[in-house]
């Protein structure tokens, strides 16, 4: 019983870490813009990965209530038919720095 528990402790963890992975928090959004360049990108600890299927996405800096925030990766498995993740990153224009998401491929 308590393996099991454990077990659905694990599943949901992963799959809220998918999640968390996917979110695309407010004002990261593409069209938002910032007026100050991101911080320099953390270096995670890549912690070994729960499964052979398993894809690392790493954190970045995501916007809120005006200041920058870092949103750390996780392991996630993809959706069937792709196994690339392309990060998604900060970009400048004339008018600031605005978010592009990542994406599979």
């Amino acid at each position: 019983m308590k393996k099991l528990l454990n077990l659905r402790l694990i599943a949901s963890l992963v799959g809220f870490g998918a999640l968390g992975a996917c979110y695309n928090p407010p004002g990261t959004a593409a069209g938002i813009y910032v007026g100050s360049e991101p911080p320099v990108a953390r270096v995670e600890v890549v912690p070994t990965s729960p499964g052979f299927n398993y894809v690392w996405v790493g954190g970045h800096w995501g916007w809120r209530s005006n200041n920058y925030y870092w949103i750390p990766g996780g392991w996630v498995v993809p959706s069937r038919g792709f196994s690339v993740w392309v990060p998604g990153r900060w970009n400048h224009d004339g008018h600031g720095w605005f978010w592009t998401d990542g994406y599979w491929r």
